[in-house]
């Protein structure tokens, strides 16, 4: 047998590609091109993946839209212990104001109260903290301006929710005394200077509804709690009677963990205090019922995840995220 058409002493590289340079110095009429195979399969494309996290957040942002919710802007992750703590009605002696549970800034470590909020208005908390009002007798402190101008990671999205009641009673009194009932939700990271283990993390998403409006009860808390968590997907909830110091009654939300086995606490609930509305100028006919839950723990009885670092922080398996399920809250 004789030597080949294509017989050379040295392998030859094919060219893939014909480029500008080849075309200006006529190279190209001497290079062997490789044949294209329309038949072979292409690389998979790297692409963007939904976080379960961020799929179920879509979800209950879409289930409070239908349930005639209005979303609160939630971009100040830090805040003033005044609204994150005094507007509430929680005394600074309290536990949760302590550097053990709360993250304090150090730049700026204070804030201007002259700016941040009306003078009457701060006048008339401290009041309320110190003496009492609206049938309580308060606290029975020195309440002091300097612990409420501390600058902090916000703890929880119920700071959102006092500016924004706050704001809803400025516009009663621009309305010459017509109030207009109100449903507000927020979903966003709240901090705390909490013990990592495998349901606590000190950084985490918090959800929030209220509902203000007039002659509001404890039936009618209950009645929104089941209507929202049926909603997503959890008709069977326990409540259990517990303490806040800005809502009374209070309660706490249970849901059933398959991979825990065991029920966890995912919420809680309650109705704000008069010491909280009244100085607000909220008329006293008007209530404010509340429910807050995590993010997390939802997310992680719907997905199967029994540890809370396995859904969110640096010990996220990347291959979870490219290969976990839609998710079908309120789609059934």
């Amino acid at each position: 047998a004789g030597k080949g058409a294509k017989f050379a002493l040295e392998k030859k590289k094919e060219a893939t590609d014909l480029t500008h340079k080849m075309l200006a110095n006529d190279e190209y009429a001497s290079l062997s091109f490789k044949k294209y195979n329309f038949n072979a399969f292409g690389s998979d494309t790297l692409g963007g993946h939904l976080h379960p996290l961020l799929k179920v957040r879509t979800q209950f942002r879409k289930i409070f839209v239908r349930m005639g919710f209005e979303e609160m802007p939630t971009n100040r992750f830090v805040e003033s212990s005044f609204w994150n703590f005094d507007a509430l009605f929680q005394p600074q002696q309290h536990p949760a104001r302590d550097a053990h549970d709360t993250f304090f800034l150090t730049r700026p470590e204070r804030t201007d109260s002259d700016r941040w909020v009306p003078q009457d208005y701060l006048e008339r908390v401290r009041e309320v903290h110190e003496v009492g009002g609206f049938g309580s007798i308060g606290y029975g402190y020195n309440w002091k301006l300097a612990e409420a101008e501390k600058n902090i990671l916000r703890t929880h999205t119920t700071a959102v929710s006092s500016r924004m009641l706050y704001k809803l009673a400025k516009e009663y009194e621009q309305n010459g005394g017509v109030f207009e009932p109100k449903r507000y939700f927020s979903i966003d990271r709240v901090f705390r200077n909490e013990s990592v283990d495998k349901t606590h993390l000190a950084e985490f998403h918090q959800c929030e509804g209220l509902v203000a409006g007039r002659d509001l009860s404890l039936a009618h808390l209950l009645g929104t709690i089941h209507q929202f968590f049926r909603n997503i997907g959890m008709p069977d909830v326990k409540f259990k009677p517990a303490y806040n110091p800005y809502t009374e009654p209070s309660m706490e939300i249970f849901a059933y963990h398959p991979g825990l086995g065991k029920w966890v606490e995912i919420g809680n609930s309650g109705i704000f205090r008069p010491e909280m509305l009244r100085p607000m100028g909220l008329p006293e006919d008007v209530t404010v019922i509340a429910w807050g839950l995590s993010l997390e723990r939802p997310t992680m009885i719907l997905y199967g995840v029994d540890n809370i670092r396995d859904l969110f922080g640096h010990k996220v398996d990347l291959d979870m995220m490219k290969t976990n399920p839609i998710c079908r809250i309120g789609l059934d």
